[in-house]
């Protein structure tokens, strides 16, 4: 475990943001850095404020799908469309990413997809629009696509020293919007008489994350006008050499193994429920043990970025990953009723691989700017990836009518995150492989 970061390692300037991610601004003359009590601790709140906001827009959707089918008189291939968008704008829109951040400062943008985030919310649940419901949506998802890829680059430039502790905060935070988000969009949406209410109230959280990153968005602003003003007329900053993740052999493992472990974790949540159903349990059960594994996901999601900190190589991480996930999902195929909660315990532990692969791209860049470039790369191919996780096993559920060939699948896209995850456990940077 590396030692606590001194308070100026911790929070840097947000000129910093400013000149070594858009590398475009001459400079010469550093400005001082913002102690922890003026920038740390804001941008601490900001994050987990983000975070929560991840996926409470995709969850409470899911939750609500019918009564929107039927409110809007969403067709089948509709619903579908709908369904399958968070996976398409998470990787379409995340890769655009690094060119927002290399031409404003990574408060300002973050403004600006939460505010997206929000209004994308508002307008989608007023609107009697199929075809303006899936646009709106697409423009909430826009904001929390290019939050994904921002915040392990904060993490990394306002947090060096404790990349673990703050990455596992702040998917702790991710996990319990997401678990929130699904467990009381109905509740919300049958105390108002609405699927409108059960889907919009979550605007004003998403309203909340822009707050904090307002007063940093500006002070970021000044300090790039400072540093305008006192920079030499004749000096000029070479802009640092541009990080290309998809030239390299470690990007690629990287965004392989963010994409089969995301496809692991989208077939769960969209089928898991359906498997559960198959072997006798009741409807309102099979949420539960669905809602399980997001549940018991909360101390994994904080504990392990702390353990992938601490260890010279990922390699026992990774295997005891592998070993939890290919438990569960045997386990699932040869008596999904008997043990259930043991496979939901197990599933849970195996979805650490998420938490491990968002810290493991701060500990794979040595910059903010490489950490970012590697972020977007990994998430947004992974994502693509990822698409394929619920499409195949809906498509090998259908035709065989049982899940020994999804669940085969399964095995399979984990047999690919594992080699994926050898790749990546030894340290190396992104840096270094250009």
């Amino acid at each position: 475990m590396t030692p606590p970061a001194t308070p100026a390692a911790i929070a840097p300037t947000a000129d910093v943001t400013l000149g070594s991610v858009a590398g475009a601004t001459p400079a010469t003359t550093p400005t001082p850095a913002v102690g922890p009590a003026r920038g740390g601790l804001l941008v601490l709140v900001g994050m987990l404020l983000v975070a929560v906001n991840l996926r409470a827009a995709v969850t409470s959707l899911g939750a609500l799908l019918d009564e929107i089918r039927v409110g809007l008189g969403l067709s089948g291939a509709m619903a579908g469309v709908v369904t399958t968008l968070p996976t398409v704008a998470f990787a379409g829109l995340g890769a655009l990413t690094p060119w927002l951040v290399r031409r404003w400062a990574a408060p300002r943008v973050l403004v600006l997809a939460m505010i997206a985030l929000t209004a994308g919310q508002v307008l989608r649940a007023a609107t009697g629009s199929a075809a303006v419901f899936v646009l709106t949506s697409a423009l909430a998802l826009a904001g929390i696509a290019v939050a994904n890829i921002l915040l392990p680059m904060l993490v990394k430039q306002h947090f060096p020293h404790r990349t673990g502790l703050v990455t596992g905060a702040y998917t702790m935070a991710l996990t319990v919007g997401t678990t929130v988000a699904a467990a009381s969009a109905v509740p919300v949406a049958h105390a108002f008489g609405s699927w409108r209410a059960g889907l919009g109230v979550w605007a004003g959280l998403a309203a909340l994350a822009v707050v904090p990153w307002v007063p940093l968005a500006l002070r970021a602003r000044a300090a790039r006008r400072a540093a305008d003003r006192s920079a030499a007329p004749t000096a000029v900053v070479a802009a640092p050499a541009r990080v290309r993740p998809e030239r390299t052999r470690l990007g690629w493992a990287m965004a392989v193994y963010f994409g089969a472990q995301s496809l692991s974790g989208y077939a769960i949540m969209g089928w898991l429920a359906q498997l559960f159903r198959d072997a006798g349990y009741r409807p309102e059960a099979a949420g539960l043990l669905l809602a399980g594994v997001t549940a018991l996901g909360v101390p994994v999601a904080l504990m392990m970025p702390t353990l992938a900190g601490r260890l010279a190589t990922l390699r026992p991480l990774v295997l005891g990953l592998t070993a939890f996930s290919t438990v569960a999902y045997v386990g699932l195929a040869l008596a999904p009723r008997g043990l259930a909660p043991l496979w939901v315990l197990l599933l849970a532990l195996g979805q650490g691989a998420f938490p491990l692969i968002l810290t493991t791209i701060g500990l794979r860049a040595r910059t903010p700017e490489g950490t970012v470039a590697l972020s977007a790369f990994a998430q947004s191919t992974g994502y693509v990836i990822a698409a394929l996780g619920p499409l195949l096993v809906g498509i090998l559920y259908g035709a065989t009518g049982g899940w020994t060939a999804p669940i085969g699948f399964l095995l399979v896209a984990l047999a690919v995150q594992t080699i994926a995850g050898m790749v990546i456990a030894r340290p190396r940077y992104i840096e270094d492989e250009r």
